[in-house]
């Protein structure tokens, strides 16, 4: 089995090590400081449940590895549109494109069944430009709840949980979704191929939609925003707002708000991607958490009237980055 991982970060490079230690012949894509460390070192896992070191091919010119069997894209959503030129070259006929992404992805209606079949959204596929890049035939959906991230250049600290659930858009348990669930497991990961995978989706949606904006906006852990009455009464309406849009989709998450919200506070003090992204100064990842579920209560006639304020406050926070960006 043959692995490309475009955006080979914390996340991708922790799956590329795993994959290569079952056996596949896993191929890495990133750029700067650390490639070079990968290219000389190979990866190195810090983890709870033992270090390793894995030496991986890595390479800033996916011309170098050809077409694969599977890509493992570890880009954010913001980056898909603009991924053609990186993608292109790793792709045949039967390649299939394991999007590992926060959020609603570009594929939501395909193979959805129903008045919404084939709808595309807005917010995630502006004018259709991701998926003229990643064809919606192609997607294998994928929810992480590992937790990693870069301790420095080519070494990946794991900091906890091993899942990475997948599964089709049209709800089959495909053979291209069996094999790279195998070879997931046999590296040491759990990789559940969920017949149904919008409903973790969801699940992990509720945290994202929540506390990732309201993060930025007050530049405070997810303990903190835990444990400040007003604030968290504002997460459990936003919460709410969103298992409404889900339901009015057809999908009923198995999780209440008030375990979500038990589940976040024991995280601790994390700060939350996004407010990573702002403290680091990079594009906030917002259309497809908040935006995109906003378009969706436009959809269904749900009411979501503390999503959207939300959305127009960070709307103009992640605005304002742009501008000055500029």
């Amino acid at each position: 089995m043959k692995v490309a991982v475009l955006g080979a970060g914390a996340i991708g490079a922790y799956v590329g090590a795993a994959l290569h230690r079952a056996g596949a012949d896993v191929h890495l894509v990133a750029r700067g400081p650390h490639l070079a460390a990968m290219r000389r070192d190979g990866v190195r896992v810090l983890s709870p449940r033992g270090d390793f070191t894995a030496r991986v091919h890595a390479t800033d010119d996916p011309a170098d590895i050809g077409p694969v069997d599977h890509v493992f894209l570890g880009l954010k959503a913001n980056s898909y549109a603009a991924c053609g030129p990186l993608i292109e070259p790793l792709l045949h006929e039967g390649t299939s494109v394991i999007a590992a992404q926060n959020g609603i992805p570009w594929w939501y209606f395909h193979g959805h069944g129903g008045p919404h079949d084939g709808h595309r959204l807005e917010s995630v596929d502006p004018g259709g430009a991701v998926s003229a890049v990643l064809a919606p035939e192609r997607a294998v959906g994928c929810v992480v709840y590992a937790a990693t991230e870069l301790e420095g250049p080519g070494i990946v600290r794991h900091l906890e949980g091993t899942r990475f659930s997948i599964g089709e858009p049209d709800r089959t348990v495909s053979a291209r979704c069996t094999e790279f669930s195998e070879a997931m497991k046999a590296g040491g990961l759990k990789c559940p191929v969920e017949p149904d995978l919008r409903a973790d989706i969801w699940i992990k949606l509720l945290g994202n939609i929540s506390f990732n904006p309201i993060s930025a906006l007050v530049r405070a852990t997810m303990r903190q925003m835990c444990l400040h009455g007003g604030t968290r009464r504002v997460i459990e309406i936003m919460m709410t707002e969103t298992l409404a849009v889900a339901g009015a989709l057809g999908c009923k998450p198995d999780i209440s708000v008030e375990r979500r919200l038990a589940g976040a506070e024991r995280v601790g003090d994390h700060r939350t991607s996004t407010l990573q992204d702002l403290e680091r100064g990079k594009p906030l990842e917002l259309d497809v958490l908040l935006a995109a579920v906003v378009e969706l209560a436009d959809i269904t006639g749900v009411e979501v009237p503390t999503l959207r304020t939300v959305h127009a406050l960070s709307d103009l926070l992640a605005h304002g980055m742009r501008r000055d960006a500029a």
